[in-house]
């Protein structure tokens, strides 16, 4: 089977690196040969890649014979790849652009939520900033704010009070920091609870729930500090038991395909819920329509399977042929990132260490925003620049795996959590850096 995998950090660096040991692996190809990791295990499409010059993938897919298409990013999801490279000859693993709007139209998500009497936090969505002020000077209790288009992750502010929400809309609506994903927000009462990650393979009638994650989005250890994409997660996670698994597929996963297919939308990919356990059940935070990242990264490492072939199965409605089980060992990642990161990321310098660290047992690590100089170095190109998975016997034993092999990589400024998971292990501060 002749592949191409859409995206270029380090969630697709996991999935070439999982897909690259299937025994029906032909020819894997790489939309992002920059990153260094992909370009060890793919070859490089040599056309642009971009929905408005789509025809040149889709002659590129015609002329290797390429059987498959694994989309990871959502960007793409949303401009609708699935379906422009879907063919009788063409699998894509990944939903529809009317699907996944489930992610890159917070405002649409929070309707069709509502009318599939799915839990979730109440909210209300404004096109203008005015009206969106006022609203909030009515409010008694913290509100999130949430940019609703696609904002890489950083569009959503967690407010602790009337000044920060206020700050956000101006951030969001205003100064357009977000460019179009500003055009609505979404202002959401603020919900209590752990968060939790829930993962779910969908082939459009069947689901396979997997492994549930905890991702750590806040920059600072003890959960402090600016809003990320994610700083690391572990997997699986204590938080959530299986009688709490239960409830979110009947209550959550099943509605949600089924109120999709009433619309005429049949699901095929990666349905991610990111839930918040309150004491009233769990509640959606957001939806995704793809692997998380960093969550992805902890997953694969586990995974017990064919990769490749439980991912065409899925995209071709065979999911209940597909056979994968998981390594019941934890894993934990860590995320290096830049100086500067979230906001204004450094980027160019030089990373050392990463041999020494790859050969460490129970290592393992994904390129996600760097590249090679001339002198062929890696370097760094990116704000979230390594990640860095451990896994043991425990969860312990996994984040010390892992926190080995980042002091063992070096570049200037690196900047990383030390506490990936200190909830689950009950600890009260985070650990102190040495």
């Amino acid at each position: 089977m002749n592949v191409i995998l859409i995206g270029g950090g380090g969630r697709e660096h996991a999935l070439a690196w999982a897909i690259a040991r299937s025994p029906r692996l032909g020819s894997l190809w790489t939309t992002h040969p920059q990153n260094p990791g992909l370009a060890a295990l793919a070859r490089a499409v040599d056309v642009p890649v971009s929905i408005k010059e789509i025809y040149r993938l889709q002659q590129f897919i015609k002329r290797e014979r390429i059987n498959f298409v694994v989309i990871g990013p959502e960007e793409p999801l949303c401009e609708g790849y699935a379906d422009a490279l879907t063919s009788d000859s063409v699998a894509v693993f990944g939903p529809t652009r009317d699907a996944a709007r489930l992610e890159g139209d917070k405002a649409w998500a929070k309707e069709f939520m509502r009318s599939a009497l799915i839990p979730t936090a109440e909210a209300r969505v404004f096109r203008d900033a005015r009206a969106a002020v006022e609203y909030l000077n009515t409010r008694d209790t913290p509100q999130v704010v949430k940019a609703s288009g696609l904002a890489r992750g950083k569009g959503v502010f967690v407010a602790a009070n009337l000044e920060e929400a206020l700050e956000a809309v101006d951030r969001v609506m205003v100064r357009r920091e977000f460019g179009a994903a500003g055009d609505r927000v979404v202002i959401e009462e603020r919900i209590k609870g752990p968060e939790v990650s829930v993962f779910a393979l969908v082939d459009g009638r069947n689901i396979a729930v997997l492994d549930a994650c905890q991702d750590h989005k806040r920059l600072g250890e003890g959960d402090t500090g600016p809003n990320t994409g994610g700083m690391g997660a572990y997997c699986p996670t204590p938080v959530i038991d299986a009688e709490i698994m239960d409830e979110v597929h009947r209550k959550v996963l099943v509605p949600t395909v089924d109120a999709l297919r009433r619309d005429g939308i049949e699901y095929r990919g990666l349905l991610y819920a990111g839930l918040m356990l309150t004491p009233a059940g769990p509640k959606v935070l957001e939806f995704n329509v793809r692997f998380g990242d960093p969550e992805c990264q902890c997953l694969l490492p586990r995974f017990r399977g064919d990769l490749l072939d439980t991912l065409f199965a899925t995209a071709t409605g065979r999911l209940d042929e597909a056979d994968f089980d998981w390594d019941p060992r934890p894993s934990c990642c860590i995320v290096l990132a830049s100086p500067g990161y979230p906001d204004e990321p450094r980027t160019g310098a030089v990373i050392e260490g990463l041999d020494e660290a790859a050969a460490m047992e129970g290592v393992s690590i994904f390129h996600a925003g760097t590249r090679s100089d001339a002198s062929g170095r890696v370097v760094t190109a990116g704000g979230r620049v390594l990640s860095v998975v451990g896994i043991g016997d425990s969860l312990r034993d996994a984040r010390a795996r892992a926190l080995a092999a980042c002091d063992a990589i070096h570049f200037e400024g690196k900047q990383y959590r030390r506490d990936i998971g200190w909830q689950a292990l009950g600890e009260q501060q985070a650990v102190p850096a040495r």
